[in-house]
């Protein structure tokens, strides 16, 4: 599902003719296989975060290859890989993400619109996601009247809600309590094996990590190890 392949990332800094390079990551190689939850681990500044926005798109590596759902999208434009996200990636992130001026309702709806789904397919979508998470009776509300477990279970369910094979996690307990967290990292786990969806997950956390069929642990901008659970 998801090839890395000899990836590097350096962060530029400065005015041209004064610049200063900093290098995240060196020569990353790793395969994410249909089905897997895979978790990423490390220190603050191994490179965890800089990885996911190389493999989201939302940054070009400086050097190698990535390749999602057999497609290499290195070098894909920031329009074409607009396209290429809503097709084939959900996220979940440690901030939620929603937003505030949104129902939960018209948060999840929100990628059938981009997508260009009907509104009586995107009402029936909406209705049925909401249900799955458990949100249903709470689609009027704003993000702002939901606790932070019901924030994230809204994102989940846009991350779901065009059918995403791949779902790119960001810290998605940080900001939740530990009671919460355990119902999340039991979603997570259904999800993968009621529906077969793939994760690549980004987290500091213990328990987080343990979910993963394989973490795979950052220093200093390399694999520092590969571990099978």
């Amino acid at each position: 599902m998801i090839t890395v392949n000899n990836l590097s990332h350096d962060f530029i800094i400065g005015k041209k003719g004064r610049q200063t390079i900093i290098p995240v990551l060196r020569d990353i190689s790793f395969s994410v296989e249909k089905g897997e939850i895979v978790t990423i681990v490390g220190r603050s500044g191994s490179g965890k975060s800089t990885l996911l926005n190389l493999v989201s798109g939302f940054i070009r590596p400086t050097k190698g290859k990535i390749s999602i759902n057999g497609v290499e999208v290195s070098d894909f434009s920031e329009g074409k890989f607009a396209d290429f996200r809503i097709q084939n990636l959900g996220f979940i992130f440690q901030s939620f993400q929603l937003i505030p001026s949104m129902t939960a309702f018209q948060n999840v709806e929100l990628p059938l619109i981009l997508k260009g789904v009907t509104e009586s397919q995107r009402k029936e979508k909406t209705e049925q996601m909401l249900q799955r998470v458990g949100l249903l009776d709470y689609q009027d509300h704003y993000p702002g009247e939901l606790s932070g477990g019901q924030q994230q279970r809204v994102s989940i369910a846009r991350a779901l809600i065009v059918s995403p094979p791949i779902i790119l996690a960001d810290e998605p307990t940080g900001s939740l309590d530990s009671e919460t967290e355990e119902e999340l990292l039991e979603f997570i786990q259904e999800l993968n094996t009621n529906l077969g969806i793939t994760f690549l997950i980004i987290t500091h956390d213990e328990k987080v990590a343990k979910i993963g069929h394989r973490t795979i642990a950052l220093k200093d901008g390399r694999i520092a190890e590969e571990v099978i659970i």
